[in-house]
Formats: structure tokens, sequence, C-alpha cells
């Protein structure tokens, strides 16, 4: 089958490296333009672009650019709206991490850890004009452990994504779109604000909110700091594990406490 790839993040390369083993034809890779990363702000590629140039695939990195006919276009988390000139091209199906129409919108699995889901899905289904509303042809639910982080789920979502990708490919019409049903609820997309810690809130709230982002943060004694892992204790208390001090490298709360040489700890 002839495919046109689209994908930006990194836990799309598995997929698309699965779909390409399956021995299909890939003509075109869309993916975000590149980005400044880093301290120095260094102009950087998508985790797919250099995949798909490491695997010598024609990269694109504007959707206006697009002028294809394949037989499927196959979308994971790309990050662009697409128009007519897409979708009148060919199907086009996307893996979208959530129990549609649960999660619509840029963050599902963020959404889902910042309000403490023990349960998600990825479902497999057509893309048309509407955000996220297409027809489902596959739905596989997963359990998201209460101390997995958002790279632990996009690992989860990345395995059986990439499953069920290639077993539809293998025969569409073996798994006929259905429509989705129940009242759709939408993400947002979070911000540095979202990652700022209010102490008031609940441990578990505190804790989803650490590992949903990969780090919230707060001043201690006066001190900029990002919470890079915190847990749960047995009494319901939270535990901060790793952080890091600003202009510092991450510590153990251990090392941390030790560097304050015995005074009072004060959050604000």
């Amino acid at each position: 089958m002839k495919l046109v790839l689209m994908g930006t993040n990194g836990f799309v390369v598995p997929i698309f490296d699965a779909v390409k083993n399956a021995g299909h034809e890939i003509i075109a890779v869309f993916t975000r333009a590149p980005k400044p990363a880093g301290r120095r702000q260094i102009m950087t590629p998508s985790p797919v672009d250099a995949w798909a140039r490491e695997n010598g695939l024609p990269v694109y990195t504007n959707i206006n650019d697009y002028n294809f006919s394949p037989d499927m276009i196959c979308v994971v988390s790309y990050g662009v709206i697409l128009r007519d000139k897409v979708l009148s091209s060919a199907p086009c199906v996307n893996i979208h991490p959530s129990a549609l129409p649960k999660y619509r919108g840029p963050s599902p699995i963020r959404t889902a850890i910042w309000n403490g889901d023990e349960k998600s899905a990825v479902c497999l289904m057509d893309v048309g004009p509407e955000l996220d509303a297409g027809d489902v042809h596959m739905c596989r639910e997963f359990e998201i452990g209460e101390n997995d982080t958002n790279t632990d789920v996009e690992g989860k979502v990345s395995e059986i994504g990439a499953q069920m990708l290639v077993e539809y490919l293998h025969d569409p019409e073996r798994y006929p779109g259905a429509p989705q049903s129940g009242v759709p609820t939408y993400t947002h997309k979070f911000t540095g604000a979202d990652e700022i810690i209010d102490w008031t809130r609940g441990a578990r709230d505190i804790h989803n909110q650490v590992r949903a982002l990969g780090a919230g943060r707060t001043k201690i004694n006066g001190m900029d700091v990002k919470i890079l892992e915190t847990k749960i204790d047995p009494t319901g208390a939270l535990q901060i594990v790793r952080l890091q001090p600003a202009g510092k490298k991450p510590m153990d709360w251990k090392s941390f406490i030790n560097g304050l040489h015995g005074a009072e700890i004060k959050f604000n």
C-alpha cells in the first residue's frame, strides 16, 4: 500500500517504523518544522524528521507542499489541522490516545494522567474536518499505573498503536468504522503556568501534576526548584523523590535537604 505518514513526536517513531517494516511503500513523511531546543536554542528537527531521513524517506515540513495521491494517509501526533486538499486525496486515519469521544484535542495523555485516570485507550479513527470526531475502526484499552509518567504512557501507546495500525493496513475492510458514542470532552494545551505547584491541593493531585507534565515548579526556602519525581507513601502523603534547584543538576531529596544544613523547609 502507498502511504503518506504524518507525525512529529518521539513516541510516533516506533509506530511508523512498524508500518515501514510491514512492507508498505512510504511515498512521503510530513512533520513539523525544526524548532529551537536547549539552552543554546539550536534549531532541531523533530524525531519523526530524523527517523525519515535516516531511512531515506522524503520529508516535508510544510503541509502546503502536499501534492500526493496515496492509498492511505496515516496521522499520529502531527499537530497540524488537515484541510480538504489533504483529506480529499485519500482515506485518512489517525491514532488517538484516548477512549473517544473522551479527551479530544491536543493533550489526551497528559490530561488522563493529570486527572488520575487508571485506564485509557488507543483509538484508530478516521480524520475529518471536525476535531477528533471521525468514525472509530479499532479501540484498545490499557492501564495507567499510579506512578506512570507521560513518557511511560507514551511508550504504551506507541506499542499498542503500532500493532493496531499494522493490523488495520493489512486488511482495512476487516475493521469498518463506527460513529463515536457518548458526550465529547476536550483537552487543552498545557503551558508553563500549569507546572506551578499549588501546595493547597491534595497530595495525589500534585503527584498527578508532576508525572503528567514531567516537572512541577515551586520555591523552597526562596529558591526556584523543579520537582521532577514524586510518590505517594502508604499513609497518603506526598514524597519528593527528585528535584532540580535552578542552575544545578537534578538530585535526590536527601541530597537537597543535606544542602540546607538543618534550615527549616518552607514551600512557597
